[in-house]
């Protein structure tokens, strides 16, 4: 069954449009996701769902959600193979990441039999079917497939994870139990709008008529953006703000990995308690978003049911650290891509390993999109790292080498051709693969952390050589 889906449907896939690999302005509108759904048979609305936006953290709240929800699944409909649905991107290895149950892969047959359906229906779909102002894209296809694969499921419950905006993103076809928005930063400008009010409105998008929504901690004028869109479609506003308090967490030191996470919010009968894999002040936070989020959509879910949903919860590339042998460095692999995020990154990163960067300065290997904003993550960096190695983030996604070297040479390192002596060594190697295997050459030699991020993409190549030399 996996031969078909490999040699057969990824291919039909890649035939299409893809603008998570080249990406594209005004090219996006729900149109034609609607059309795709009516082919279908509108599996989307088969199921009860939450949908998750918002610039950061999303991915983190949407597996945290789908976890408490497994939890739940299992108890009132005890025996029930697939529990949830959940979709996400980006994948880091294997397409069916974006879509599996809370626990893992779904069986085969639930992919083949998706896929034959959608390729059917697509390929024998009258002439004229789909709108005109341009081709289906590979996102559009595959969140339909994520909609026929919950469907063929059984599932009791989905979870959708926006992936990019809200407002025009193909998700946004469903009609959830409760919509999530977690915090808001300027991002994608160039697709979302050049302001955090503009992408928060993008974002806002999401929220439905009568339907509930939580909002992450942002600021007043974001705020105001999500207020303004929910009294127009006359749904109820949770602000996080205001329902969560006495929110504290405990941050592991190396080796020690579980973060401990406490809060509390009127929603609850006590407060939650859990030890969570994912550490770091962000994820304490996506920790009580989700957990009100479940309860406003599901409100006989318990206390007991949420604290083990969150303590299953688990991501690759989310602060992931792995290594700290003999064969491999201490590795720490996360996909933070724009500024908040390294930051947050950087925060848990010397917490977790303040006792190890007592002994020897860490080490960093960097790639980034040609749309992300290095000069303020570089300058994030500075002082930090004796080595930092920058490449590119894998073989499809556009980069931007000259601007990511010279952001970095001005924080003070010693650049190629640069004779000024910095405190830190900088290099530049464009064949992405050949940067990982010397980064982790590197770290291993001097006994040093090494610190990935930067890109989904950069994280996804370095878990795969790593997988390659069992080191991970």
């Amino acid at each position: 069954m996996k031969k078909f889906f490999d040699a057969q449907f990824i291919p039909w896939l890649d035939g299409f449009l893809n603008f998570e690999k080249l990406p594209q302005k005004d090219m996006m509108w729900l149109e034609m996701t609607e059309a795709l759904c009516s082919l279908l048979g509108n599996p989307e609305r088969e199921i009860q769902c939450f949908h998750v936006a918002g610039s950061k953290g999303k991915g983190s709240v949407a597996k945290m959600i789908s976890c408490i929800l497994s939890e739940y699944v299992s108890e009132k409909y005890p025996g029930l193979k697939a529990k949830t649905a959940l979709y996400t991107s980006p994948h880091i290895l294997d397409v069916r990441e974006r879509i599996c149950d809370s626990d893992g892969f779904f069986d085969e047959e639930i992919y083949e039999k998706s896929a034959r359906f959608l390729m059917e229906k697509v390929n024998g779909a009258p002439k004229g079917f789909f709108p005109a102002r341009r081709k289906m894209t590979w996102f559009e296809l595959v969140t339909a497939f994520a909609f026929l694969c919950a469907k063929n499921a059984g599932v009791k419950y989905s979870v959708y994870e926006v992936g990019l905006g809200g407002r025009l993103d193909a998700t946004n076809v469903i009609k959830p139990l409760v919509s999530v928005i977690n915090q808001i930063e300027l991002e994608h400008t160039e697709y979302l709008g050049d302001t955090i009010e503009k992408i928060a409105a993008e974002k806002a998008g999401i929220i439905k008529e009568n339907v509930p929504c939580i909002c992450g901690w942002n600021e007043k004028s974001v705020i105001d953006v999500f207020k303004q869109a929910a009294s127009q479609k006359s749904a109820p506003l949770y602000l996080a703000s205001d329902i969560i308090f006495g929110l504290e967490y405990k941050m592991p030191v190396y080796p020690e990995l579980k973060m401990t996470v406490s809060f509390n919010s009127p929603l609850f009968s006590r407060p939650i308690k859990a030890s969570l894999s994912m550490p770091g002040e962000v994820q304490a936070k996506n920790a009580a978003l989700a957990s009100c989020a479940v309860k406003l959509g599901i409100p006989d879910i318990t206390e007991n049911q949420i604290e083990r949903g969150l303590e299953k919860a688990a991501l690759p590339a989310r602060f992931q650290i792995t290594g700290g042998n003999d064969e491999a460095p201490v590795l720490v692999i996360d996909g933070a891509h724009t500024v908040k995020s390294v930051k947050g990154t950087l925060e848990t990163f010397s917490h977790v390993f303040k006792n190890e960067l007592d002994k020897t300065k860490p080490h960093l290997l960097f790639a980034c999109a040609a749309d992300k904003d290095v000069d303020d993550m570089a300058r994030l960096f500075e002082g930090k790292f004796s080595r930092i190695t920058l490449t590119r983030p894998g073989a499809t996604k556009c980069c931007d080498p000259e601007r990511m070297k010279e952001a970095f040479c001005r924080i003070g390192g010693t650049c190629k051709g640069d004779e000024n002596a910095g405190k830190t060594e900088i290099l530049y190697e464009d064949v992405y693969k050949s940067a990982i295997v010397s980064a982790l050459n590197g770290a291993k030699k001097e006994k040093a952390v090494l610190l990935c991020c930067g890109s989904f993409y950069l994280a996804s190549e370095v878990i795969q050589i790593c997988m390659k030399n069992n080191t991970i």
